[in-house]
């Protein structure tokens, strides 16, 4: 299955939405696009909007452990929401709870961004 990625622009805050597979074939693709408008230097907050992302490994894990470093370097916060149960349980694993917060929705994401829509 490929990877679609939709990226949305709120005020200072990028909004990623992922869709399909985020595995070793697909994460060079996520880096590149992300960093590609992190460089653009508009944006404090990244979301990662995963409500359609089926499957993801260790790379995805990689690609979004390296974009938390980013946005913490750039001063910002990143925020992931809609998990779901496949993706959620491989973040429980690897401990990525205790850095990155998670909401239920983008909606609530956005608010803790504090950035209105």
């Amino acid at each position: 299955m490929e990877l679609n990625i939709e990226v949305l622009v709120l005020k200072n805050t990028l909004v990623v939405r992922l869709s399909g597979e985020l595995d070793h074939h697909t994460a060079s693709k996520v880096r590149q696009v992300i960093e590609e408008k992190l460089d653009e230097g508009f944006y404090t907050h990244l979301i990662l909007n995963l409500k359609n992302l089926s499957f993801m490994d260790s790379s995805g894990l990689g690609v979004i452990l390296g974009r938390y470093k980013k946005m913490t370097q750039l001063g910002g916060k990143m925020l992931l929401c809609y998990l779901q149960p496949a993706v959620y349980r491989l973040f429980e694993i690897s401990g990525l709870f205790k850095i990155l917060p998670v909401y239920d929705n983008e909606e609530s994401a956005t608010r803790a961004c504090e950035v209105a829509l």
